[in-house]
């Protein structure tokens, strides 16, 4: 048997940012993509629907009257939902499938059917951890450090002034996604996990052999026009747990950002952005010496091309 695996994904980003990633996943073999729309987006939809890979949808009043739901205010609520819809729909057209953003990018280190088909049958959802981009040319990015005894001092020695605060080291999550069995219903998709009925990622295993690479920080740019929606809606969010118990000092990382623009304005959120993510010789030694330094070139532009 040679597994079919797909994605879905609910996207709001620009034309070239939305047909890079479809593109790549099709160059990496994905059977098909469910991507739904959104906001308006003419132009990617267009080309979107001319590719025979690609399923995508528009996420206007007519597509939430389908779904019976009114639209979701939160956008992650909104993911959740275009995500089941996809897995339910009729006519399984892949074996496993995927929810994952836009600035996600898939990195196994073969390909990824030997991978799923080497699954045991009791494994019904895969995690996948991820690996956060540094901010340079696109190709290096910093590995996912495993919860433990060693990841504090690891976290303290990479990054020294703001690691006690930040889960992992990372800027965003470090939960993963999860690659889910189709025909698994009555199933639920969230962001990180999956539910069938209370039963939360059931046949749960770790997938180490492919990186979920994630590009959160292109540039100090492109991270601080996002800021603001981040803290107030995103992954920065209040409601979001710290990386450490508040008993013995930890910050959400709401707190801890909130606390430095106040303190120190835009200077104190570049020292932050410098210390987690910019592309130094310095940043570079530290994790290539902690084995936490991944080169994988993404070639957008040359599948982008290729495909659209």
């Amino acid at each position: 048997m040679t597994a079919k695996w797909g994605i879905v994904s609910t996207i709001k980003a620009a034309r070239e940012d939305i047909l890079n990633f479809a593109a790549y996943h099709i160059e990496r073999g994905a059977h098909r993509l469910f991507l739904y729309l959104d906001a308006p987006n003419p132009e990617a939809l267009a080309a979107l629907k001319a590719h025979p890979k690609v399923r995508v949808f528009s996420c206007d009043d007519a597509h939430w009257r389908k779904l019976g739901i009114k639209r979701p205010v939160k956008h992650q609520v909104r993911q959740a939902a275009n995500a089941t819809d996809a897995y339910r729909r009729k006519g399984a057209e892949v074996d496993w499938l995927i929810h994952m953003d836009v600035d996600e990018f898939l990195w196994p280190d073969k390909p990824l059917p030997d991978i799923l088909d080497a699954l045991p049958e009791e494994a019904l959802c895969a995690r996948i951890r991820p690996a956060e981009a540094l901010a340079g040319d696109g190709t290096l990015f910093k590995g996912f450090i495993p919860a433990g005894p060693d990841r504090a001092a690891t976290v303290s020695r990479l990054y020294p002034r703001f690691g006690a605060h930040i889960k992992g080291g990372f800027m965003s999550h470090v939960a993963g996604k999860l690659f889910v069995r189709t025909g698994l219903e009555p199933l639920e998709i969230r962001i990180h996990n999956v539910f069938r009925g209370k039963d939360m990622n059931p046949g749960e295993v770790a997938l180490d052999s492919i990186l979920l690479l994630h590009c959160h920080a292109k540039s100090w740019e492109d991270w601080i026009a996002a800021y603001r929606y981040r803290l107030a809606h995103g992954s920065y969010r209040a409601e979001l747990a710290p990386a450490r118990d508040p008993a013995q000092g930890g910050l959400t990382l709401h707190q801890l950002l909130s606390g430095i623009e106040a303190a120190e304005g835009e200077a104190g959120l570049r020292a932050f952005y410098d210390e987690l993510c910019a592309d130094t010789p310095a940043l570079r030694r530290a994790l290539e010496a902690e084995g936490l330094l991944h080169r994988c070139d993404l070639q957008l532009d040359a599948k982008r091309q290729k495909q659209f």
